[in-house]
């Protein structure tokens, strides 16, 4: 096993802890062909989202104009969810699946948070798409989700680029 000797300063982390929710960084090296796994996972949950037309974009369009409960219901039962998973592994201490704690901290509240949501939203009533679908709507052949996909790869890229200008 190869351990970096690098000591993280408080700095490091708390930039780290400003783009996600969960830090926990596995010690454990895997061979290169490791991850395919997710790979198969994610080609599943992309089939599931299609068939369930959670990537339809009359079903996100119905949704926007509050004409079905549909895409509400779907996204209700993953926020309960992923809270209740939180909630359990935090209140259980639970450990990965290699023995390794896992360690969820809590998050203040900041501004951006209300603007990066206002954007997300506006992207996503425009486009009819949000991160998670896009490559699903690729795969299931909407060629034009390639305009939302290089202009999310773009937004991201910009949002890194004057991350330090922005509020937090």
């Amino acid at each position: 096993m190869i351990i970096d000797e690098h000591i993280e300063t408080k700095e490091e982390i708390e930039l780290r802890h400003l783009d996600t929710l969960c830090t926990n960084e596995s010690e454990l090296v895997h061979p290169w062909w490791y991850n395919f796994k997710y790979t198969v996972v994610g080609i599943i949950f992309g089939i599931v989202f299609v068939k369930a037309e959670i990537i339809s974009w009359f079903r996100i369009q119905e949704m926007f104009q509050l004409t079905s409960f549909f895409m509400y219901g779907v996204i209700g039962t993953a926020v309960v969810v992923g809270a209740l998973s939180v909630y359990m592994i935090k209140k259980l201490k639970l450990k990965s699946i290699y023995g390794e704690n896992i360690s969820i901290d809590d998050k203040e509240f900041n501004k951006g948070q209300i603007y990066g949501a206002a954007i997300f939203g506006i992207g996503w009533a425009i486009t009819g798409a949000c991160p998670g679908p896009l490559f699903a709507q690729a795969g299931a052949g909407f060629s034009v989700i390639i305009v939302t996909i290089i202009s999310a790869v773009t937004g991201t890229w910009v949002y890194g680029k004057f991350r330090e200008k922005l509020p937090h």
